[in-house]
């Protein structure tokens, strides 16, 4: 039996991250069914309590385990007993490189090459790489790199990337989203949700819609800053007009509770806001959120897996493009013209993006479904590039 080190952002309060680890452990656990997986978490009951049908122990990373967050005791333990160490998700960038409560980057840096020291693999595991722009940042993704025996992305975005800031690698391969292969919650599930939340699923049609609370944290290079003051009656307007002209039944999808704060206050601008009904994450699992996503008729999301979630079922999407990993994704399942960035953000541009998408949804959702099938396989196959490392599981 092979103990493999799964190391991603796996404290169950953002239901993206929730999905990744859910379809690694669907796609490795499938080819390799005696593999057991150790996941340092800060909610070891959430890791328990969600994928309790495979293999998990989770590592528990509270204070009292001599951890702060990422950083401590616990991770170099968990790595250095692992006979594979998978890192997967989009940790690996330098904003705040060096406190380890928002960023991991640096803590890889450190354990990382121990790992490589005493021969224990080390895959980069569907991930995006970046952003980093600092020194010090592309010295740490220098370092994890060459502690990497194998290194998979999600997105072209990630290589050109490393292309900008000289860490180019001849051995990379592109897969995709682990989160693509999210298995919706079954009706009867839904049916549930339904009643709880006063949902209505009829002719009219549902758009689902979500905001990011990071607003342009990551796209402040394009020169073209936007504030909340500008951004909430933005948004308010573009979402109002939506509703309005095109007659539907809006729905807000927060995926990560820290992003009710800016969803309020969004919503509190809009005239509309009585017809809005809400569904969040934790209260509702990523596989709940993802069978809402399969009813709806199109998503406008800034999270990328909002807008993930909403295109593993076949639902039209646009993409405001709020982090380069938006744009990565929208690019890897072809849907360019349907990207919103920041310098291009008006009430005016988003209203009309939306409106098209609208109007040419059935289109697009055929054009969508073989796109994703290629990219779920994608994701999928990346847990047949661990043989060499899990031979005898």
């Amino acid at each position: 039996m092979k103990r493999i080190c799964v190391i991603g952002n796996f404290s169950g309060r953002n239901a993206g991250d929730a999905a990744i680890l859910g379809g690694l452990l669907e796609d490795v656990s499938r080819l390799y069914p005696d593999a057991e997986f150790d996941v340092p978490t800060i909610n070891p009951g959430f890791v328990a309590r969600q994928y309790a049908g495979y293999r998990v122990r989770p590592v528990p990373m509270l204070p009292w385990n001599l951890s702060v967050k990422i950083l401590g005791l616990p991770i170099f333990r968990s790595v250095l007993r692992s006979d594979l160490v998978l890192v997967t998700d989009a940790i690996l960038f330098d904003l705040h490189l060096f406190n380890p409560l928002f960023n991991y980057l640096s803590t890889m840096a450190l354990v990382l090459p121990l790992a490589r020291r005493r021969g224990i693999p080390v895959v980069l595991y569907n991930v995006s790489l970046g952003p980093v722009s600092t020194k010090a940042g592309i010295g740490c993704l220098r370092r994890v790199l060459d502690a990497s025996s194998k290194v998979i992305v999600r997105d072209t975005e990630s290589i050109e990337m490393l292309k900008r800031v000289g860490l180019e690698r001849a051995d990379l391969r592109i897969a995709a989203d682990c989160a693509l292969n999210t298995v919706p919650s079954d009706d009867a599930r839904v049916a549930q949700i339904i009643r709880e939340r006063d949902l209505v699923f009829d002719e009219q049609g549902v758009v689902t819609f979500n905001v990011n609370s990071y607003v342009d944290v990551f796209v402040r290079g394009q020169k073209k800053g936007i504030g909340l003051d500008e951004f909430v009656p933005l948004m308010a307007e573009a979402f109002d007009r939506t509703i309005e002209s095109l007659n539907i039944r809006p729905l807000m999808v927060v995926t990560q509770p820290m992003d009710f704060t800016i969803t309020n206050a969004v919503m509190s601008r809009m005239r509309q806001r009585e017809k809005i009904r809400t569904v969040a994450n934790p209260e509702y699992s990523y596989r709940d959120l993802t069978a809402l996503f399969a009813k709806a008729e199109m998503h406008i999301g800034m999270r990328t897996h909002s807008l993930i979630l909403a295109t593993s079922v076949g639902t039209p999407v646009v993409g405001i493009i709020a982090t380069p990993k938006n744009r990565g994704y929208m690019k890897s399942i072809r849907q360019d013209e349907r990207m919103v960035e920041f310098k291009d953000l008006t009430a005016d541009y988003l209203a009309e993006m939306i409106r098209k998408t609208w109007a040419n949804r059935k289109a697009i959702r055929e054009e969508l479904l073989p796109i994703v099938a290629e990219e779920k396989r994608k994701a999928r196959e990346s847990a047949a590039e661990l043989a060499p490392f899990l031979k005898g599981t």
